[in-house]
């Protein structure tokens, strides 16, 4: 039962690691006023209506996590009986998600870009750790998240391929979120959705497929299994071993 146990818990241990590296990136492209990442448009949206009291004045973490439920939701509809149960776990990967997004926004608040430079490489950064965090998550294994679980549904059900899909579903969300803008404030809100959004839809799928050839010491900290009595110190002991091999 420990050797089940341990690694399950370690594993999912990196997984939040990831996920709070992700939500950095997310907070991030948020301040730079260029626009957001393609997952937080909506919320950003929906966040800033809020503010002006024509929805529920929530968090943009607080509005992702509705929208993760209702990706899941639809992976549901999508799969009917084909849908795998324990997929449902991606809720609780979807809380954490907008929970650290509220975190690293209220970590983030300092940032505040005025100069165009300024907002550039704020964007620049945000994009790199976003897909930082994603090719960790990636390599954890575990269950996805659900903004790639829903094109993930779609691709099975309709022979399509998963980065087709995933296209698709991306700019629909942004497409939704331009509606919303004009919804909600009649106008586009080029902070929210602008030429930044843009540049994450290229930019962070290139990091991803560039770091992710250069992820084997993760996949060795996944691999680690420590006992009970050395869990807290082990992985130190693991890091300076590996270090001193090289």
């Amino acid at each position: 039962m420990k050797d089940k146990i341990i690694p399950f818990c370690w594993q999912h241990l990196l997984l939040l690691f990831s996920l709070f590296v992700m939500t950095v990136g997310v907070a991030v492209c948020v301040r730079s006023m260029l626009g957001s990442s393609v997952i937080s448009v909506l919320p950003y949206v929906f966040e800033s209506a809020g503010r002006e009291s024509m929805v529920p004045a929530l968090s943009i973490g607080q509005y992702t996590y509705i929208m993760n439920f209702i990706l899941v939701f639809g992976q549901i509809a999508v799969l009917r009986r084909r849908f795998e149960w324990v997929q449902l776990f991606q809720l609780v990967i979807g809380f954490f998600f907008g929970a650290l997004i509220d975190v690293n926004m209220q970590l983030t608040s300092w940032l505040v870009p005025e100069a165009l430079w300024q907002q550039i490489a704020a964007q620049v950064a945000g994009c790199t750790i976003l897909g930082a965090g994603i090719a960790l998550e990636v390599c954890c294994g575990s269950v996805t998240m659900p903004g790639e679980g829903f094109p993930v549904a779609v691709s099975r059900v309709t022979g399509i391929a998963f980065p087709k899909v995933k296209i698709c579903v991306d700019i629909s969300l942004v497409l939704l979120g331009v509606i919303a803008c004009y919804a909600f404030f009649g106008s586009w809100q080029w902070h929210i959705i602008g030429v930044g959004t843009l540049f994450a839809m290229i930019y962070v799928g290139v990091v991803v497929q560039t770091l992710s050839r250069h992820m084997e010491w993760f996949r060795r900290l996944l691999a680690y299994r420590p006992g009970f009595r050395r869990y807290v110190y082990g992985l130190a002991r693991f890091i300076y071993n590996r270090t001193g091999e090289q």
